[in-house]
């Protein structure tokens, strides 16, 4: 929640921030729909979020950094090219003042949206051994 507002859409959310934090969002947003076509868009713990068989990534603004969230797997699996910034368990933060990498995002969505797919694949057939 931002200024005691709750969103429905990731279009609200990112209305509500300056132009240029606006124009990094919307570069977000546009590399994470482009690695992860089939990815439905919402919003969830009022942030966006993209989910794919689950939770896929989510992102959000802050005062001096964006805050992306691919799960623990996909900041492990990164740690290496993620080593320049801030992470922790599931979360790295991109300094505002810096360009996003972007590649770097999309693999990363891409990864996570593999992994997803598997875990569905997995369920799926461990329903039908039953």
């Amino acid at each position: 929640m931002r200024n005691n507002v709750e969103f429905s859409t990731i279009d609200e959310y990112i209305a509500t921030f300056p132009k240029d934090v606006q124009k990094i969002l919307k570069q977000l947003r546009v590399t994470i729909k482009a690695a992860a076509p089939d990815a439905e868009e919402k919003i969830s713990y009022q942030i966006p979020t993209f989910a794919l068989k689950g939770n896929l990534v989510h992102f959000a603004a802050y005062k001096n950094h964006i805050g992306f969230y691919p799960g623990a797997s996909g900041i492990k699996t990164f740690a290496p090219e993620l080593s320049n910034y801030q992470t922790s368990k599931g979360t790295v933060q991109f300094p505002l003042q810096d360009p996003l990498p972007l590649d770097l995002i999309a693999n990363i969505v891409q990864f996570r949206a593999v992994e997803n797919l598997k875990l569905a694949e997995m369920k799926v057939a461990k329903k039908a051994k039953r």
